[in-house]
């Protein structure tokens, strides 16, 4: 496998550029309610925008990144981007983590100094990792497809080869959003070399003998995913069927892009109604960057229409699973539930706080579960 160092390297021209399309955008009404219900607010975008004008540095966290071991490797025919961090201990088992939309490998920045260097974290070398975490194809760094295919199935199978390429034989895979499909797909697909998994959001099929007699939180649960097909998935929806037309908007306006994002962030975040209680604003548009600067707002969309109708969501999964649930989780499911897919559920925890972006929100937490779900398995 050709694996060469990669080191973002933004102009200043493209920066400069977006401060001239920021200063000239074209603003809609305002929306009729006082709340997120019609999707970002404007005074909220106003804000943003100011900031992002006059106070944001893209170049603090390009530095931030230019200061992890970066790559690129070409993988079934694309250039895949991804941070590879090798931890300090000897007995360290590799780790894969995915991210999702509208996410990016900037999720997983708080947690790759407690996987990999845990003594340094309160850790335990039992407890380290080396840390492989890979932009999707047509996200951020990565190549972006230019023919069909590149579904959840082809980049599990990617992914499996970049980390066999890497010298890893045995590994282990996380993921939530995107990247829990992925993780589960690799499960299914490579227990060959794929020793274990964990996720923060376990897709399952509710089975139909269990709905007579629904817990508490399983009708919680099914009220969650009902309020999300009706009220919170357009967006998934269109990028499903049309991520073309979606992405000249994204593409050409910054501001068009952020609210898209953004707007995912306040409803799927464990945020008490402001996504900046959880993340700062310097984080949000951090996350926004990748995005624009890669020109991704087509690309990264065009994953839900070639994945939608893909892996069944009850086909079973054998290989050790860790399941760490988190109440603003987007699809939540319980431990009975999870047992009718995950077969060999090794760790399963109901967390008191966090949402769909487990590593951005809880790093903490996050860490302790994977620690805790892949403790004393072998890779």
């Amino acid at each position: 496998m050709n694996i060469e160092p990669f080191k973002i390297e933004i102009p200043d021209s493209a920066l400069d550029e977006l401060k001239q399309r920021l200063a000239v955008t074209r603003w809609p009404d305002a929306e009729t309610t006082e709340d997120w219900s019609q999707g970002t607010p404007l005074s909220y975008m106003k804000e943003v925008v100011d900031y992002w004008q006059t106070g944001y540095d893209w170049r603090k966290v390009e530095s931030a990144l230019n200061a992890l071991p970066q790559y690129k490797a070409t993988v079934q025919g694309l250039p895949i981007y991804f941070i590879h961090v090798r931890s300090p201990e000897p007995t360290a088992r590799p780790l894969v983590m995915t991210h999702g939309w509208p996410g990016s490998v900037l999720e997983f920045m708080k947690v790759l100094g407690p996987l990999t260097d845990p003594k340094a974290h309160g850790g335990t070398a039992e407890d380290a990792f080396h840390v492989v975490c890979p932009a999707l194809p047509g996200y951020g760094f990565s190549g972006k497809p230019d023919a069909t295919g590149w579904g959840v199935e082809k980049i599990a199978d990617a992914w499996s080869e970049l980390m066999v390429g890497l010298g890893y034989e045995r590994y282990f895979a996380q993921g939530g959003d995107w990247g829990a499909i992925v993780t589960q797909t690799i499960a299914l697909r490579d227990p060959e070399h794929c020793a274990a998994m964990h996720t923060n959001m376990p897709v399952v099929t509710p089975p139909a003998d269990m709905m007579g007699d629904l817990t508490e939180k399983e009708q919680d649960a099914l009220k969650g995913m009902q309020f999300y097909q009706q009220h919170d998935s357009g967006y998934s929806k269109q990028q499903s069927t049309r991520p073309q037309t979606v992405g000249y908007g994204l593409v050409d306006s910054p501001v068009g892009q952020a609210a898209w994002i953004l707007e995912k962030f306040y409803q799927w975040m464990d945020c008490d109604g402001h996504p900046e209680n959880v993340v700062s604003r310097d984080e949000l548009l951090d996350n926004v960057m990748i995005y624009w600067l890669t020109g991704s707002g087509a690309s990264s969309a065009r994953l839900y229409w070639e994945s939608f109708g893909g892996p069944r969501s009850d086909d079973p999964v054998t290989i050790p699973a860790g399941i760490s649930q988190f109440p603003k989780e987007i699809f939540r499911t319980s431990k009975r539930w999870a047992e009718t897919r995950f077969k060999n559920i090794v760790h399963y925890n109901e967390l008191p706080k966090g949402g769909h972006f487990a590593a951005f929100e809880q790093p903490e937490l996050f860490v302790s579960e994977v620690r805790t779900a892949l403790r004393g398995i072998e890779a």
